[in-house]
């Protein structure tokens, strides 16, 4: 069965990205230090991956601003708002959640929530997410946009793999 996997790198006070959206700022600083492990591959997430959720906010930063890395992907962006509409993309409002776990039971590989707060409230407080890659960049923002809006449920969490290099520490949880 396929997975919801919110994948995202956050800085050291919880931003995904810059005010003004922004993600230049998502490296490392430069040396491995004295724990260096295996990298986390990002590629073969993205191989293991066919759908991306995305909020607007998200739609407008990555995909419109002319990012190709997503294009052999399908993309779902929840949003009420009039967007510019690409091949791969559809637009849907309404109960997201209840609409991705449909599309869950159908065959294909996994699902990738890649948006803020705004959309991945919802799938936090109805704790569907089966897998949580939380890559943390050495860096402190002050202010962004946040990954999480807080006032959850309790969820816990098993950590299943973790990764050091260049100074971006990933961690993968699952649901225990």
């Amino acid at each position: 069965m396929r997975k919801i996997i919110l994948n995202l790198a956050i800085s050291l006070d919880g931003y995904i990205c810059d005010m003004n959206g922004g993600f230049d700022w998502i490296v490392g600083h430069g040396e491995d230090g004295n724990n260096p492990t295996e990298a986390y591959d990002f590629d073969k997430f993205l191989d293991g991956v066919d759908t991306l959720v995305m909020g607007s906010a998200a739609y407008e930063d990555v995909v419109l601003s002319g990012l190709t890395t997503f294009d052999d992907k399908e993309i779902i962006v929840a949003t009420h708002k009039e967007l510019e509409a690409k091949k791969n993309v559809q637009f849907i409002s309404g109960d997201i959640c209840s609409r991705i776990l449909e599309l869950k039971e159908v065959d294909g590989k996994n699902i990738w929530l890649f948006g803020g707060a705004g959309l991945t409230d919802s799938f936090i407080r109805e704790n569907i997410v089966d897998e949580y890659v939380i890559a943390i960049i050495p860096t402190i923002l002050g202010n962004g946009r946040s990954l999480f809006k807080g006032d959850y449920p309790k969820i816990d969490l098993h950590l299943d793999e973790y990764s050091i290099s260049d100074g971006v520490t990933a961690l993968t949880y699952s649901k225990r």
